[in-house]
């Protein structure tokens, strides 16, 4: 029997490339999609290495609607898309809306039209928490409101929702499952891949790492006058690894014909934890004491977030199994990685 094809857009990014480990373990036959405007080519010797096998990839564009139905034709007999490919950094998307937007939700756009053509109907989409703005109360259920997004890139993904709602309202036969994660870290056990920022690090865990292995010099803390415990941020910090097999059920979900026209997740551990701890959390795992200063706030930061994750268990069979500490130490051993591959290279 043929195992079922999935395309995955930003198949070599961050989430992507752990998302195609976990599709290729539990049986499927994954084909990426991306333009490495955000990644790297050598993801895919990484993911090779893990798997054993290289994944079919496609250097285009999502936006290209002519290079994408090329994929559809060439590919065919595809039975799900999981759309990863966008551009993910809150601070730059302040600075530069246009870009996101176009990006954002034109690749989406994009390609709904393309799998109409195609009728391909299952679609799982790369959300976020971002879409709960800064919630009025905690932690955030798939019922909590939808409010006004605190920076162009979370109104994209709130953007993108709407329009697939909008869409599951006609009588188009696309049927899509949201999955609003909160923050991944951390890196695949073998630390082939993992989180691979291009130019300065625009996430918590990136500029830990850096700075811990000394090409970055010191770790700014955005602000510690928020009311949280110790003044800092709190986020939700989810293990990729564990994100990644939470697509692989949404794919098992929608092949199965479970989902009547969109369904929402939230994707995390269901715990908060403050920037604080988050270092202190990579200092016990690691044994590495960062230098660290705070900073003032970052504009689009939200305050506080951390989801209610009842849904994911109870109707998706989905929990995360890794802790803060376990996916520290993964993202401080695919740090080494690099340094080890830098060195060889040089």
């Amino acid at each position: 029997m043929a195992k079922e094809k999935i395309l995955v857009t930003g198949g070599a990014g961050y989430i992507g490339s752990h998302t195609v480990v976990a599709l290729v373990e539990a049986g499927y036959a994954p084909v990426i999609v991306d333009n490495f405007s955000n990644s790297e080519e050598s993801v895919l010797d990484g993911i090779a290495s893990i798997l054993g096998q290289s994944a079919p990839c496609h250097r285009i564009d999502c936006n290209d609607a002519a290079a994408l139905r090329d994929v559809f034709a060439q590919e065919q007999d595809i039975a799900g898309v999981i759309h990863f490919a966008a551009y993910k950094a809150v601070g730059e998307s302040v600075e530069q809306p246009l870009k996101y937007y176009q990006n954002n939700v034109g690749s989406l756009v994009t390609l709904l039209q393309v799998m109409e053509e195609y009728k391909v109907y299952n679609l799982v989409f790369s959300s976020s928490c971002t879409v709960y703005g800064i919630p009025e109360q905690l932690p955030v259920t798939e019922q909590t409101p939808v409010q006004k997004a605190n920076s162009p890139y979370g109104n994209t993904k709130k953007i993108c929702e709407e329009i697939l709602e909008d869409l599951s309202k006609t009588d188009s036969s696309i049927k899509s499952i949201a999955l609003r994660y909160f923050n991944p870290i951390g890196a695949h056990p073998s630390a082939k891949i993992g989180e691979l920022p291009l130019g300065v690090p625009s996430n918590l865990v990136p500029f830990i790492t850096q700075t811990a292995a000394g090409i970055r010099q010191q770790l700014t803390i955005f602000g510690d006058d928020y009311d949280t415990a110790d003044g800092t941020n709190v986020r939700d910090y989810v293990h990729v690894v564990d994100l990644a097999k939470a697509h692989v059920t949404a794919v098992a979900r929608m092949l199965q014909g479970k989902v009547a026209d969109i369904e929402f997740f939230n994707v995390g551990t269901g715990r908060g934890n403050t920037v604080l701890e988050a270092v202190q959390a990579f200092e016990k795992a690691t044994g590495v004491k960062l230098n660290y200063k705070i900073g003032p706030r970052r504009a689009g930061d939200v305050p506080k977030i951390y989801a209610d994750v009842t849904k994911a268990t109870e109707v998706l069979g989905f929990e995360t199994t890794s802790t803060l500490e376990e996916a520290m130490k993964s993202a401080w051993d695919w740090q080494l990685s690099l340094q080890k591959k830098a060195k060889q290279e040089a």
